[in-house]
């Protein structure tokens, strides 16, 4: 398997283990300074979001990527794709949606870890 698809599946895991609330797996796919911005504006570090899901004050109940382009470069990747994704957000549904990610990976100690994260709500 290339690494584009390496990162392409290390993705999938990550987004399931969220879908699962599987938030051991997922401290580990995230990086210590990893930070998100989610389509409401919001900037929520690691442990903000890893505790929004843990607590289920964010709850996804879809996240369905398509086709996920990958670039690498060294020890640092990025990749872009449209997810359809629905869940509730402290106890508000959010309807069935389409949004774009942006992700960031770096290499660190021998594995990737996501650094970065946008989503932004295709109108």
């Amino acid at each position: 398997m290339s690494e584009p698809d390496d990162l392409r599946e290390i993705e999938r895991d990550r987004l399931r283990a969220l879908v699962r609330g599987d938030i051991d797996r997922a401290r580990e796919m995230h990086a210590d300074d990893f930070q998100l911005v989610n389509p409401a504006g919001e900037t929520l570090s690691k442990e903000e979001y890893l505790a929004l899901v843990a607590d289920g004050g964010l709850k996804y109940i879809v996240w369905e990527p398509g086709e996920i382009a990958v670039r690498v470069s060294g020890d640092a990747a990025v990749m872009r794709y449209q997810a359809v994704i629905e869940g509730v957000r402290d106890g508000h549904p959010f309807p069935r949606a389409r949004y774009w990610h942006t992700d960031s990976y770096e290499r660190r100690a021998g594995r990737w870890q996501v650094v970065w994260s946008q989503a932004t709500l295709v109108q």
